[in-house]
């Protein structure tokens, strides 16, 4: 289990300070996660890979010359905020355009890719490729829809590589592509992981038994068995890897990097003794072995368990493979001097100016911010319920997310409502800081939320009913455009939207607000437990689908949470 912290909420952000004091030969803070520290060539194309926290040494530790030059960190397995991502590639950038390399989870593709369109209307040239290597995530024909585990490192390496001997954009993009389609792994789990802060672990596995197809977030596998012996996990490993091979590779021949992955709490000595068998089966199939690997490189905090990797090479991939790397926690070859980097102080932005509003906003602020205070009680006062939630099927960081995004959206609301902000001002810093705070999917589409409301309200004269109930409505159209969710998907959608359809009925049919929120609120709240029901089609949890039913889906449960107690609240102030 993890046994040092100080406050859960900040373990990441600490975490992050201390790895950046540690290796200032190698890397600079700067907000959102760490770039390099050493100089990088005019014109270069920037590498910036990213993802939560919790995965040492993915992802700062794999910043350096060679490798990546940048990562945007998020908070314990949650992805990296959007405004995080832009501030990591910004630093990052060297004229050449951003390249983003990242696991393919729902929450980071929500947010990078909203931070490439971001870029890109900032004339920044940016492209994408996200790692899709784990074989038991989905099936051969929904290859695009599977996770990206330890073959981070494969697809990172490549891209960086070629960053390095000049490539442009497209072509760090192209050999990015390549690497991703021929990268292949499988994982095992013995013990599940323990988040900071949290008295069990995110999944057991039974005494003796072994889980298959895990994921890095703490998702359990999706087969069990007895656990083998170690030339048993070998053989297991070798053959499901061996049984899909990339389209156009001829086993006998070919030219193979393995990479077997120690997952956080499984000694060196046992994976060498694994390795020792999985060597042998590669040679028997006639396989060339290239700089094979044994060691940690994607973990999850203290789970035991390991993952095999075959990256199978072409001549292009292992002449790139070959290029000298020079990182904290991972170095190949001999990079020889490096430049540092001038320094360049990251100042803050000035404070933004407060717009202008008039006493009857003003009035509405001080409602927001009560609302603001509401949300974090009914947060903190369900967070390790939302946890326990989130890890049957998920990976249990729910409750803290939403925990550090209610907490910084409620500070941020109150200093603007402090510097004389209306309604609409007050909430959209609050909407801002929830979603950079937050990080993953969550805090991307509460920010979604709130900001469509926030546009409603305005900075002048009181909201009515229905300017609230309509920003609502905004906020669930947004959250399903931005998030791709439905109604039935099994997401925080399947209760904003009975909420949202219920506030506008009853707001239309002359109810007052106070009454027609409650009403919209016990209406989510039916919807939000209906969702025990559904298996995922959406998010981490599709894959593993059975091990929800029985238990209402994370992000509607603390929606419906959070709109009955604002319905309390706006019931206690009729005016």
């Amino acid at each position: 289990m993890t046994r040092l912290w100080n406050d859960p909420a900040d373990f990441a952000d600490e975490m992050i300070d201390g790895f950046v004091a540690a290796n200032t030969r190698y890397v600079r803070r700067v907000p959102g996660g760490v770039v390099r520290s050493t100089a990088v060539p005019a014109g270069h194309v920037a590498v910036v890979v990213g993802g939560g926290s919790g995965h040492y040494p993915a992802f700062g530790g794999l910043v350096g010359p060679g490798l990546a030059h940048g990562a945007a960190m998020g908070n314990l397995f949650a992805s990296p905020s959007t405004q995080q991502i832009v501030s990591v590639a910004k630093a990052a950038d060297a004229g050449g355009g951003v390249f983003f390399t990242y696991g393919n989870y729902a929450g980071d593709v929500l947010n990078f890719d909203a931070a490439q369109d971001r870029l890109r209307a900032d004339g920044i040239a940016c492209e994408t490729v996200t790692v899709t290597d784990d074989i038991f995530s989905a099936s051969s024909a929904e290859k695009h829809k599977r996770r990206g585990i330890a073959g981070d490192l494969t697809v990172f390496r490549t891209a960086a590589a070629a960053a390095e001997h000049g490539y442009d954009l497209a072509g760090v993009t192209r050999v990015a592509a390549l690497a991703n389609e021929r990268t292949r792994s499988i994982g095992v789990a013995f013990t599940g992981c323990t988040l900071p802060g949290a008295d069990a672990p995110l999944f057991t596995v039974p005494e003796g038994r072994m889980a298959i197809g895990l994921g890095i977030h703490g998702e359990p596998g999706i087969d069990e068995t007895d656990i083998p012996t170690a030339d048993g996990l070998a053989e297991l490993l070798v053959g499901r890897l061996l049984d899909e091979v990339p389209d156009g590779v001829e086993v006998a021949g070919a030219r193979v990097v393995p990479i077997l992955n120690g997952l956080g709490s499984l000694k060196y000595e046992e994976m060498f003794v694994v390795y020792r068998r999985i060597a042998q089966l590669l040679d028997d199939a006639g396989i060339e072995i290239v700089d094979p690997h044994v060691g940690e490189y994607c973990t999850s905090f203290d789970m035991a368990g390991t993952s095999l990797t075959l990256f199978w090479l072409d001549d292009e991939l292992a002449q790139l493979w070959e290029t000298s790397v020079d990182t904290p926690a991972y170095r190949r070859g001999s990079v020889g001097h490096v430049e540092r980097a001038d320094a360049r102080a990251d100042s803050a932005s000035d404070a933004e100016v407060i717009p202008p509003s008039d006493e009857e906003s003003r009035a509405t602020a001080a409602l927001v911010r009560r609302a603001l205070e509401t949300i974090v009680a009914t947060v903190d006062a369900n967070v390790e319920e939302l946890g326990r939630i989130d890890s049957i099927a998920g990976d249990g960081d729910h409750g803290i997310g939403m925990q550090r995004g209610s907490h910084a959206a409620l500070a941020a609301g109150s200093a603007a409502a402090d510097a004389g902000a209306g309604a609409g001002t007050t909430l959209m810093r609050a909407a801002d800081a929830w979603a950079d705070r937050a990080g993953g999917t969550s805090g991307a589409l509460w920010g979604v939320i709130l900001t469509a409301v926030a546009d409603r309200l305005g900075d002048e004269g009181t909201p009515s009913a229905t300017e609230v109930a309509a920003g609502i409505a905004q906020g669930a159209k947004g959250v399903m455009a931005y998030g791709k969710a439905e109604v039935g998907d099994k997401t925080l959608v399947d209760a904003l939207v009975p909420f949202a359809d219920e506030l506008n009925r009853s707001v239309g049919s002359g109810s007052p607000l106070a009454d027609a929120w409650r009403e919209a609120a016990h209406a989510a709240t039916r919807a939000a437990a209906a969702t025990a029901d559904l298996l995922p089609r959406m998010g981490r949890a599709r894959a593993h689908g059975q091990h929800s039913v029985g238990t209402p889906d994370p992000g509607a449960h603390s929606l419906a949470l959070i709109v009955t107690a604002v319905g309390d609240l706006l019931a206690d102030d009729p005016e």
